[in-house]
């Protein structure tokens, strides 16, 4: 637990200085409002001299004889302004102080969540696909925003309240033994009973809120599906189903802080059973002493200081219980996060990349490749093929052939298990990611815009790229013809997940955003599925025409995106079952002659 808290705090950064002020102007706090009960008490003691009462003597009042001196009179009024004065000031110096350590505390532990999550965030964007499938996305989502505000709430603890409640301690303590002489051990005595309470209460609770975040994981999750799924979910009818079962894992989350919490809630009794013995100790013992010896042994101020400090020193231990309650919650929190933050990517670049991508040409050795190092079956099978810079190559096959998993391992989104894949004659390894994937675009199979104008979604392609630029990829892509019938045109807003446009539409805008990139591999995985077949054919045709340099490799269900291809890849169960022409496929290939005739047969049936 302490790795990682001490991991995070090296996320604190540019507030460094705010969370060492933070604790300082605590400590004078502390010190300030630890000096209130003690000149209070010397105040009482000195009424109680200059008044006559028997016991009460100026002797064991050092500020006191010290005033007089300063003063060079006893007259009870000026005394007692002076006292008042002094009073005052340590007031205003303790809430000043505090007022300061609580605006360096806010900005220190707001400041430090912000870095967190800026840093998980940006750590994820370096993750490969691989990486990423460790974490499920709503994992994720539960760490930068739950994980994040439990380890910040906790920070915020531990750089003033966890400093104050020791140091009120230690002082109270200080100032007790000197006030209250062999009264004080009675503060002790509650110490041990407390230390156990915390660490008895830890071992229970700890193991539950392992738990619990795993399931506020599969909370977000169903939250996540319901959304997206959300057209799904009412085209199916299934409201009722989707709200019973967020219903079942929002109760499996109750159930469990009910659990935890249930535990944590002996803190509470535990603290209010040892401020009460402490206070009913104190009561007894000093008004034994008091009386029997006639306030000669303790005075009647001391007595009224002990109990002031006996206040101070237990609302500090109910304020470390109460920390102690928030840190136990946040511990798996902070380990949640390390995860993250820890978690290596699989994929970096070599020592020195090369950054030029010579051309487009494809290689694959004798290429093996699974995606769990413990899974037992290959999804790729020695795989070898050879493309030529500017070739257009098809990839056909069934589901779950492996079409997909083939052609992420050209820009390095995975990498080979077993094998090379080599791009322009280098291993991909070899070559700066950046400058890698710069040269390959990619449209998968899920097509992603952004929430924002089309503008700004084209422009993911290539930042700096002209109006003219964008227009001539979009008439490429076949996108022209229904961006210009919007009222807004280029400037149309599209909402987040391009929801307020078609599945034709955000393909052809996702065509056009890869196209912006000028690559010298473009590859489609089955980009076009959404197109009707005369508008999937005018697409092909006009980068047959306009980019005829840049290998293009398309993935695709129907025999027509793929059949004028210069070379045709059958994939079957991971492995390269044929390649060909069309004509010569369709000659001596079963698989593709059956592709081939099951859609011919259907087209004429409609």
């Amino acid at each position: 637990m302490l790795k990682n808290f001490k991991t995070l705090f090296k996320y604190v950064g540019k507030y460094k200085l705010s969370a060492i002020l933070s604790p300082l102007l605590v400590l004078f706090e502390v010190v300030m409002e630890c000096m209130i009960p003690a000149i209070a008490g010397e105040l009482i003691t000195f009424i109680e001299a200059s008044n006559g009462v028997e016991g009460a003597s100026l002797d064991r009042i050092t500020l006191t004889r010290w005033l007089i001196n300063l003063i060079g009179e006893r007259e009870t009024t000026s005394v007692i302004l002076v006292f008042s004065a002094i009073l005052i000031c340590f007031a205003l110096l303790s809430l000043m102080f505090g007022a300061l350590a609580g605006v360096h505390c806010s900005r220190a532990s707001c400041g430090f969540a912000k870095n967190l999550r800026a840093s998980m965030f940006n750590k994820t964007q370096e993750f490969s696909f691989e990486n990423i499938d460790n974490f499920s996305s709503s994992s994720l989502v539960t760490r930068m925003t739950t994980d994040v505000t439990n380890v910040q709430q906790s920070f915020m603890m531990i750089i003033r309240t966890a400093v104050r409640s020791p140091f009120m301690f230690i002082f109270s303590i200080i100032m007790a033994f000197s006030v209250g002489g062999k009264m004080a051990w009675i503060f002790v005595i509650v110490v041990p009973i407390l230390l156990f309470t915390l660490i008895m209460v830890a071992r229970k609770a700890m193991p539950i809120f392992k738990k619990v975040f795993k399931k506020y994981d599969k909370l977000n999750n169903s939250v996540q599906e319901n959304v997206q799924g959300m057209r799904v979910v009412k085209s199916f009818v299934r409201e009722n189903h989707e709200s019973e079962k967020f219903e079942v894992s929002s109760d499996n989350v109750r159930a469990d802080f009910v659990r935890a919490e249930k535990i944590l809630a002996f803190n509470s009794p535990i603290m209010q059973f040892c401020m009460y013995s402490l206070m009913v100790g104190i009561l007894f013992f000093g008004s034994f002493l008091l009386i029997s010896s006639g306030g000669k042994a303790f005075a009647i101020g001391n007595f009224s200081t002990l109990l002031t400090y006996g206040m101070q020193m237990l609302m500090s231990l109910m304020m470390l219980s109460m920390i102690f309650v928030m840190v136990t919650m946040s511990a798996e929190s902070a380990r949640r996060i390390c995860e993250v933050l820890n978690e290596e990517t699989t994929i970096k670049n070599s020592e020195n990349p090369i950054d030029t991508i010579k051309n487009g040409s494809i290689e694959f050795k004798n290429v093996s490749f699974k995606y769990a190092k413990r899974a037992e079956k290959n999804a790729l099978n020695n795989v070898s093929l050879k493309i030529e810079s500017g070739q257009t190559v098809g990839i056909i096959g069934a589901t779950g052939s492996a079409k997909s998993t083939l052609i992420s391992l050209i820009p390095r989104l995975y990498d080979a298990t077993e094998g090379e894949v080599l791009v322009g004659g280098i291993n991909v390894k070899d070559y700066d990611m950046v400058a890698l994937r710069d040269a390959v675009s990619v449209v998968l199979q899920k097509n992603v815009l952004f929430s924002g104008t089309i503008n700004e979604n084209l422009r993911w392609g290539n930042e700096n790229a002209t109006d003219e630029e964008i227009a001539h990829a979009c008439k490429l892509a076949c996108a022209s013809e229904f961006i210009e019938k919007f009222p807004e045109k280029y400037d149309t807003y599209i909402e987040q997940g391009g929801t307020n446009v078609s599945g034709g539409q955000k393909q052809r805008l996702c065509i056009a955003r890869a196209l912006l990139k000028k690559p010298k591999i473009l590859i489609l995985d089955d980009s076009t599925s959404a197109v009707d077949t005369r508008t999937d054919a005018l697409i092909r045709k006009a980068m047959r025409e306009e980019i005829p340099n840049t290998t293009k490799i398309i993935i695709a269900q129907r025999i027509s995106s793929v059949e004028d291809a210069d070379v045709i890849i059958i994939l079957d169960d991971g492995q390269i079952n044929a390649i060909g022409n069309h004509d010569s496929l369709l000659e001596n290939n079963d698989i593709y002659r059956e592709i081939y005739n099951s859609q011919i047969k259907g087209a004429s049936l409609q």
